[in-house]
């Protein structure tokens, strides 16, 4: 040998020289051992020497230069073989190392075939002599040590492959070291050997995935590559495109390296049965194999040297050893002692260490193989899996899954029994597997359904241990299972949540460690958002599955509750402990909610509503929900789900639709209550189901019901199918027709037919039910050659029912025995005994099988009972249940372990919505009970941000009843608006108090009407830091005694009757010194000052609920406080630069909250109201405001609501001057808020302070002087507004000198008007008056209109030398200005000045009532009659007379719209009981005529005529010859006479114009003295003023009167009928004295009357008039009877009433109009009816003459008959002739009467004018 060897022959020899210088080898067993390793020696040599010629050095092996030289290193494996089964200790040790590094080397890899075995490789033979070398707990501590490196290094060399049966082999032989070796030292090392071995098998497995999933990549861009170089004529650029393309594959080798391999997740999907069980069955004899010999060793094994206190440090040590691949190790072996171990057991984590990094470093450090090509080749033998590396990963899962199952014997466990130690190690194994497992484990079908079927069983078992260890390995495999495959496992979780964890949770008995560690699996199942999300999508959601989220947050809030169910004798530690991690698991999960939804979140603090020059640069947000409060909701302990939600492509996935879960849960609930109401009572059960329509009505559809829903209670199935009742029966027909029994043996019929429900009780319900199903059965199985008959098998059916019970009942103590029963059912087949082998058979199954229903979730047992006081008994029960417990969930994910069910993974937000929505009351029960129960910081601390979560979640998805529930519950915490003393206030009241404020700030947008709630604690707030500051509570309180106990009550602070020493206030003011610290004082102005933050919405309800609890606060009449509103002048302030759309709708609520403030009757609140009014209004009108907006008019309406309800003085003069000075500073930018500023200087203009009067006016005249002169466009919107405040001013009757200067500046408004009508046309106001109005017209409304209008107020409400001058600058103004007008202006106009008229319509005042400042009696519609007497011989003359003037001036213009109204106006006048009005109104309508009957048209004269005609009509006193003295109680009828006739369309302008607000009033009938009707009509004045009746009569006599003066005046012109009688008396009175006549005739002026004007028809008209008021009069006069009734009834003077002058003026009036007629040759045409007329007037009024018998009456006549004579004589001779004819006989008649000298000459002429004619006598010349 020369001295450098190669490490082989190093290796090889010394090993065999060391095997041959052991003693041992002498023996003579071991000469077959020795022979084998001198051999091996000296063929050693021989090929050394062999080849030394061809080396220059040599060495014990060959160089490892070709495949040839690993082959022959195999050929020396015999001796070493030997070595190992030699029972010598050291010989085996040293056999074992050399294999160990030669396989680590690279040198041996086994991969030849083994020649003693055909088909199987050396290296399963090598491997099968190293695990030989373990004999159970007997061997060699050294050989323990040795086999577990040496299979370590197999298993994790590159160098040789093992496969299935070999690869079970070393984990099983490590496993049983583990178990069997008493040595710490190997127990730990066979531990973290176990632990390697997995992780590198699946490790493989993965990678191998990856490795496939690239070369399938590779060569798919190959192929594409090659595609693409195809279509391409260039050959060089195709080859460039291929070696591109194999260079971007090596390029991204590393980066693919953790892809998954789709393909070989799906591959093999549709494996059949068989190949699945030949696959199980190889691996189950291997597996069975493993457990034989696992048991062998522990039955061997005796005593044990490891303790818990080691154990956990060996699973420390394990898990640190497999990651330390890369570190290096050195090749010193050492032998750990026993006593070493036990005495130091850090020295065994050193020394395991030590073993593994020397292993890891020798196989890491071999050359590597091409293992690729290897594993290549084995690929046929894979199976039904993509490679034999996930056979081989399958086998081993599946052997600890089954390894985890096998019992634990009874009795209390030890914990170092091996049974025990067994079941640990393979639940750790399993854990660790799947913890680590990769892409291909997550998604592979095979290893799923292992899962399913294995390791969800052997959950379900040590998922109920009573021993802690397997009970949390179970809980922490549970996690693992939840987190990476829970989209594989939705049914299997639903029965771990539903059947172990949660009823563990809720049961009494459980132990506290249990439900310990429950809960802290809880606690990270909670902090994972996804997986909360997910179990609600999944499970409440779902149909036919359990309320798991409903149902963990109902237990978790009992328990936070300190509700849940505690084990006897459980300290108060732990029971606080358990508590606090309810809390923790319930806050966890909402903040997962919270971190779910955050994108819908919108943080109020990360944008401003106001521009950019209102932004706070140096504001910062501490607290906007970006903090460590509410940011990171994730915990360290929580489980990372994300994974398991992208590995979906084993499963198909779900569209993850909210609308679609919330219906689907909406249905959920209504079939859990039907299912519930079914349970109590089945058929109002059923009818909710069918009402819902999620049932139908048909039989067939509840008996399917009952087949499929596995949640109806069996035992209300049982009965409802049993009743007799037709529904009922069939039904029950319908449920045993749908189940199949072909081909079923009879028993296995009877179990399936029993299986869905409870036999009810009662015998015949059984029967029935039997009979049915023998029917069935013999009609599903007619030839089953048995029964005879449906008879016999319904026998047959009930003996085994009885059977059963008979059996398995504990109440029966004497069971059947086979005989019995067999004689029992003797000839119950059609007389015939049915065979004996067949009932043999029956009794033995049912003997072996009671008869069940199916498994189902057993029902939840209650409290333990009294009797359970001990420990004991309670462990003894709580064993019980679960031993029942996991019978249960066994069958159950039996039952489930091949159901496909899609798992949705949720994504959507919406889904928290519906969650908290169901969950949100368990949340609040925990957290109130939490806050109001328990000091504890802590809690509080998770109460308080549990709170704030749930406040989040309902403020963003605006579940308004939820949110303002959480926020009422954490106001009520702070104690700020409790009833219970501020005293007792508490670190955790304050800490609610923060939070409450920290809500406000983060969660403003969300909180609507919450505001109210937070805004009022705030108030409280303010007062308890007033106490902590140490202001004296009579300040606050109610009382004045500094030791009372304050309490907060309805908002307000009150003094409770119990004395306080001051120790007690000291400490009260040291309590609440902590509101008052910095941090609070700066949180709560952070939320006023970043109000301008809010939203649009935000802010409005956060106003709202401001202005309410500063009503609150100014509630108090004692002690009110004004902090709110301070806050609201504040954030005025703030918000004032939003938009307009969003500052009106503030302004809306704080404007009005003003006008309540302004009104307080407390002055100083209500002065700091209207200051701060001020302040807000001076700082808002500074920024102007654009033509057409509205806002300054919305922002200043307070001033006017204040002026106008608030009567204190003060108040009302503070007002006044703050709109002044805003007027005097801010004129230039005010525009719309003009209107506010003339309405409060309206309201202040009828005020009886003669300051504020003044100060009103003051400021009005500079508007009106000074702004309009400058800012007319701006001011002209207000225009009528600032009239109608010059109207108001110039009312104020206590202020003469103002009303008057108030009506100089009317006029100078006027003038406005007429110089600038430009703007009025331009101007296009929003009103409603002016929206359809041209721009001409707009002169008129917006100008012209307002100023007359007010004019009119003026007239009609002043006293007299107010209204005198209103009057006279109205028509001033009309006159003046009247050319410019448009007709239909002037129709306003004259509605307008008709306005003057309403007051006459409206009722008399007897007595007169006060008036009010203004003048105007404003409590009644009336007049007094003082007033109205006044009004009447003034104003309406003056009003009457200037119409007539402006009509005539206007005429033209004013004929064709207005005459007709005129007249109408004018008749009306006349015809109303009122002398004066009716004197007016016919010498108005004289006038009219008069001045312009020249203008008129036939069709006026008409009208003028006509109403002259009315006129007539209506005043005719028809009720003087009517009246009696019966009637006279019958006021009203006689009275009211004049409503019957037809009234003039007298319309006040207020019922025309809507834009005009009109106060009605009217002037009543006045009684001034009628002299003329005294001196005439010789009627008593005094004796009638008391009677209306005799009143309305004398008025219609003088209307009568002066209507006959009218119409001679307007026909003939004044005074000239009046000269023409004088004219005709002093021609008789001259002829009568020879006085000479004929200059008299030439004395006579042209005519001036309008009688030219008119036609005859219409002077017949008026003629008619005449004659009918004559005949009236002279048939009154001839009544003497009723003169004497009416004389006796009042009317008593010195004569009796007569109507003389009526009688004789209207007769001289139509005398005149007939001769002038007669007389007029134009009209020639009508001579003949006026001579008719005239000859019958004539002959009547001769005749009536002559019956006279008063001579008083005669001498009124003698002027009639004087003219008449007169005018008769006057005529030709030939119309004379006709006349005298006619009258000659009564003129002889009256010659007998006593006549007066001037009718006798009269007469004579008369005579001599017929002597002439008839020539009687010779004429004289």
């Amino acid at each position: 040998m020369h001295a450098k060897k190669q490490p082989n022959e190093m290796f090889l020899t010394r090993a065999l020289e060391r095997i041959l210088a052991d003693k041992e080898i002498k023996k003579a067993h071991h000469s077959q051992l020795k022979k084998a390793c001198e051999v091996a020696l000296e063929d050693i040599k021989n090929d050394v020497a062999t080849r030394g010629s061809e080396q220059s050095q040599s060495s014990a092996l060959p160089a490892p230069k070709a495949q040839s030289n690993f082959i022959e290193a195999d050929r020396y494996f015999l001796p070493f073989e030997l070595a190992c089964q030699s029972k010598c200790p050291r010989i085996v040790i040293t056999a074992l190392d050399c294999l160990q590094k030669l396989i680590a080397y690279g040198q041996l890899t086994g991969n030849a075939e083994d020649n003693t075995a055909p088909g199987k490789r050396l290296i399963d033979r090598i491997v099968e002599v190293m695990c030989g070398c373990f004999h159970g707990p007997q061997t060699d501590e050294g050989v323990q040590l040795q086999i577990i490196k040496a299979l370590l290094t197999v298993v994790t060399a590159n160098t040789c492959e093992i496969h299935e049966g070999t690869v079970l082999l070393c984990v099983r032989t490590c496993y049983n070291i583990y178990l069997a070796s008493k040595n710490l030292v190997n127990q730990t090392t066979a531990k973290a050997t176990l632990t390697q071995m997995l992780n590198v098998i699946f490790t493989r497995m993965e990678n191998q995935a990856v490795l496939d999933t690239r070369q399938r990549e590779a060569e798919q861009r190959q192929l594409q590559a090659a595609e693409q170089a195809a279509a391409n004529t260039n050959s060089n650029a195709t080859v460039n495109g291929a070696n591109e393309a194999q260079d971007e594959v090596d390029s991204r080798d590393d980066q693919k390296s953790k892809e998954v391999d789709e393909n070989n997740t799906t591959q093999n999907s549709e494996t059949t049965a068989e190949d699945s069980e030949d696959t199980e069955k190889a691996s189950d004899s291997e597996a069975n194999q493993s457990g034989t010999e696992t048991d062998k060793a522990s039955d061997k094994e005796t005593n044990s040297t490891s303790d818990k206190e080691t154990e956990n440090a060996s699973d420390k040590e394990a898990n640190n050893t497999s990651d330390k691949d890369t570190q290096k190790a050195s090749d010193k072996e050492s032998t750990p002692e026993k006593d070493v171990v036990a005495d130091n057991p850090e020295n065994t984590q050193q020394i395991v260490a030590s073993i593994l990094e020397g292993i890891v470093q020798q196989v890491t450090g071999a050359p590597k193989a091409a293992v690729v090509e290897e594993n290549g080749d084995s690929q046929e033998s894979a199976g039904a899996f993509a490679h034999i590396l996930q056979k081989d990963a399958f086998l081993v899962f599946r052997s600890l899954c089954k390894l985890s199952m096998k019992p634990l014997p009874d009795g209390p466990a030890d914990p170092k029994s091996h049974e025990l130690r067994s079941k640990v190690l393979s639940l750790q194994l399993l854990l660790s597997i799947l913890q680590n497992a990769g892409p291909v484990f997550r998604t592979n079908e095979m290893f799923i359904n292992a899962i399913k079927q294995y390791l969800c069983v052997a959950l379900s078992k040590n998922g109920v241990s009573s021993v802690t260890n397997v009970f949390e390995l179970s809980l922490a495999i549970f996690l693992t299972l939840l987190s990476n495959f829970k989209q594989h496992l939705k049914m299997q979780i639903e029965v771990f949540f539903k059947e172990i964890f949660l009823y563990i949770l809720e049961t009494p008995s459980s132990s506290f460690e249990h439900k310990w560690m429950v809960i802290q699996a809880l606690t990270r199942i909670c902090a994972d958002a996804q997986c909360v999300v997910d179990i609600y999508v999944n499970y409440d959601c779902d149909l036919s599955l359990a309320n798991i989220y409903e149902r963990l947050v109902a237990d978790l809030s009992k328990i936070a509750q300190g509700r849940q169910a505690i084990e006897l004798g459980a300290t108060l530690t732990q029971e606080k402990s358990m508590r606090v991690k309810g809390l923790e698991c319930l806050v966890s999960m909402l903040k997962c909610m919270v971190e779910w939804s955050k994108d819908l979140y919108v943080n109020p603090h990360s944008q401003s509503n106001l521009g950019h020059e209102n932004r706070s640069s140096a504001e910062s947000d501490t607290d906007s929900g970006k903090g460590s409060t509410m940011t990171s909701y994730s915990s360290s302990n929580s489980l990372n789900s994300t994974g398991s939600a992208n590995n979906m492509s084993a499963s198909t996935p779900t569209v993850d639709t909210p609308e679609q879960f919330e219906v689907l849960k909406q249905q959920k609930e209504i079939w859990e209550t039907g299912i519930d109401m079914f349970r109590k009572k089945p058929k109002k059960g059923l009818q909710y189901l069918q009402e819902h329509g999620l049932l139908g009505p048909s039989p067939d559809d509840i008996a399917e019901f009952f087949h499929m829903d596995d949640r109806l209670d069996k035992v209300a199935i049982g009965d409802f199918l049993g009743e007799n009742e037709k529904f009922n029966m069939e039904v029950m027909y319908s449920y045993i027709d749908q189940l199949n029994f072909a081909n079923v043996n009879f028993v296995p019929a009877l179990r399936a037919f029993l299986a869905g429900f409870r036999l009810p009780g009662e015998a015949q319900k059984i029967d029935r039910l039997m009979e049915k199903f023998a029917a069935r059965y013999c009609e599903c199985n007619p030839n089953n050659g048995v029964f005879a008959s449906a008879d016999a098998a319904y026998v047959l059916a009930y003996s085994v029912i009885m059977l059963t019970t008979d059996l398995h009942s504990a109440q029966v103590k004497h069971k059947m025995t086979k005989e019995q029963y067999i004689k029992m059912n003797r000839g119950i087949n059609d007389s015939r005994d049915l065979p004996y082998e067949y009932l043999s058979a029956i009794y033995d199954e049912i003997s072996d099988n009671e008869i069940k229903m199916k498994a189902t979730a057993q029902v939840k047992p209650g409290k333990p009972t009294a009797s359970l006081t001990t420990e004991k008994q309670r462990r003894v029960h709580y064993n019980m249940e679960m031993e029942h417990m996991a019978q249960a969930a066994k069958a159950l994910i039996e039952s489930v372990s091949h159901v496909q069910c899609n798992f949705t993974s949720a994504h959507h937000l919406e889904h928290v919505r519906p969650m908290f929505k169901m969950s949100w009351t368990p949340f609040m029960a925990a957290f109130s009970v939490g806050l109001q129960d328990c000091d504890d910081p802590n809690i509080a601390s998770l109460c308080l941000d549990g709170i704030r979560c749930a406040i989040r979640i309902a403020c963003i998805f605006h579940m308004e009843l939820e949110r303002d529930a959480y926020v009422q519950a954490l106001s009520r915490f702070t104690l700020l608006t409790a009833t219970s003393p501020i005293t007792e206030m508490k670190a955790k009241n304050i800490d609610t108090i923060k939070t409450l404020i920290s809500v406000a700030h983060t969660d403003g947008n969300y909180l609507g009407k919450s505001w109210h709630e937070i805004l009022k604690c705030i108030s409280q707030l303010e007062l308890a830091q007033l106490i902590g500051t140490g202001v004296k509570p009579r300040f606050i309180g109610g009382s004045h005694s500094v030791d009372h106990e304050v309490v907060v009550s309805d908002g307000r602070a009150t003094l409770s009757r119990s004395r306080l020493d001051t120790k007690t206030m000291q400490h009260l003011q040291e309590s609440m010194g902590e509101t008052s610290s910095q941090s609070v004082v700066v949180a709560v102005d952070r939320i006023f000052t970043c109000s301008v933050k809010l939203d649009g919405d935000a802010i409005v309800e956060f106003v709202k609920a401001l202005c309410a609890v500063s009503m609150d606060e100014l509630a108090s009449l004692s002690h009110p406080r004004m902090f709110s509103l301070q806050k609201i002048v504040e954030i005025s302030y703030y918000n004032m630069g939003r938009i307009r759309l969003q500052w009106s709708r503030i302004w809306q609520i704080i404007g009005d909250h003003f006008n309540k403030v302004g009104c307080n009757p407390n002055e100083d609140i209500a002065f700091f109201a209207v200051d701060s009014l001020r302040q807000l209004s001076m700082k808002f009108l500074e920024k102007g405001e654009f033509a057409n907006f509205h806002f300054q008019k919305d922002f200043l309406r307070p001033f006017e609501y204040m002026m106008k309800k608030n009567r204190s003085p003060t108040i009302r003069d503070m007002v006044v001057r703050c709109v002044a000075q805003m007027v005097n500073s801010q004129a230039a930018n005010i525009k719309s808020g003009w209107k506010n500023i003339f309405s409060v200087f309206h309201l202040a203009a009828a005020d009886h302070d003669e300051a504020i009067v003044e100060l009103a006016f003051q400021t009005t005249g500079k508007i009106i002087s000074t702004v309009f002169e400058r800012y007319f466009a701006a001011v002209i919107d207000s225009f009528q507004d600032a009239v109608k405040c010059l109207s108001e001013f110039a009312c104020n009757a206590a202020f003469p000198d103002t009303s008057m200067e108030a009506i100089r500046l009317i006029r100078t408004c006027a003038k406005y008007v007429a110089e600038k009508p430009q703007m009025f046309k331009e101007y296009g106001g929003d009103h409603e008056q002016v929206m359809n109005v041209s721009d001409l017209d707009r002169v008129w409304v917006r100008g012209w209109f307002p100023v007359l209008f007010e004019l009119s107020c003026i007239i009609n409400r002043c006293k007299l030398d107010v209204r005198t001058r209103g009057l006279t600058v109205m028509f001033e103004i009309m006159k003046t200005h009247g050319d410019a007008y448009e007709q239909n202006w002037w129709r306003d106009l004259f509605r307008i000045i008709f306005r003057i008229f309403d007051n006459m319509k409206l009722p008399e005042l007897r007595e007169e009532p006060d008036l009010v400042g203004d003048g105007s009696h404003k409590d009644s519609l009336a007049f007094p009659c003082s007033t109205k007497t006044e009004w009447m011989t003034t104003t309406c003359n003056h009003a009457l007379y200037a119409i007539v003037d402006v009509f005539t001036q206007f005429y033209d213009i004013l004929w064709p719209i207005l005459l007709q109204e005129l007249y109408d106006q004018l008749r009306w006048c006349v015809q109303q009981d009122n002398e004066q009005l009716a004197r007016s109104g016919t010498n108005c309508l004289e006038n009219l005529v008069i001045c312009n009957g020249h203008k008129f048209s036939d069709d006026v004269w008409d009208k003028t005529c006509n109403c002259i005609s009315t006129i007539f009509q209506a005043t005719i006193p028809h009720s003087l010859l009517t009246w009696s003295q019966e009637s006279r109680h019958e006021d009203s009828i006689l009275s009211g006479e004049n409503d019957t006739d037809e009234q003039p369309d007298t319309k006040s302008l207020s019922s025309q114009l809507s834009n005009c607000s009109l106060e009605p009033r009217g002037i009543l009938t006045s009684h001034d003295s009628l002299s003329d009707i005294r001196s005439e009509h010789k009627i008593p004045r005094n004796k009638v003023t008391s009677n209306t009746i005799f009143s309305s009569m004398l008025i219609k006599c003088v209307v009568q009167l002066e209507l006959i003066q009218t119409i001679d005046n307007i026909v003939f012109f004044p005074a000239t009928s009046r000269r023409e009688d004088a004219e005709t008396l002093a021609a008789a009175q001259a002829e009568f004295q020879d006085s000479p006549t004929g200059d008299i005739e030439s004395q006579q002026k042209e005519d001036q009357g309008m009688y030219q004007f008119m036609n005859s028809t219409q002077l017949f008209q008026l003629l008619d008039c005449l004659v009918e008021s004559h005949t009236f009069a002279k048939a009154f006069n001839a009544n003497h009877e009723q003169r004497n009734l009416l004389w006796k009834a009042g009317f008593r003077g010195k004569v009796k009433p007569n109507l003389m002058k009526q009688e004789t003026q209207s007769l001289a009036c139509t005398l005149r109009i007939l001769f002038r007629m007669y007389n007029d040759d134009q009209r020639h045409d009508c001579w003949l009816q006026v001579q008719q007329k005239l000859i019958r007037v004539g002959k009547e009024t001769l005749e009536y003459f002559l019956t006279l018998q008063s001579d008083s009456h005669r001498d009124a006549w003698s002027n009639i008959l004087l003219l008449f004579f007169t005018k008769i004589v006057k005529l030709p001779d030939d119309r004379f002739r006709a006349h005298a004819s006619c009258y000659y006989n009564l003129v002889c008649d009256i010659i007998l009467h006593d006549l007066k000298a001037e009718l006798r000459s009269a007469i004579r002429r008369f005579f001599t004018r017929v002597s002439s004619v008839w020539q009687i006598t010779a004429d004289v010349h």
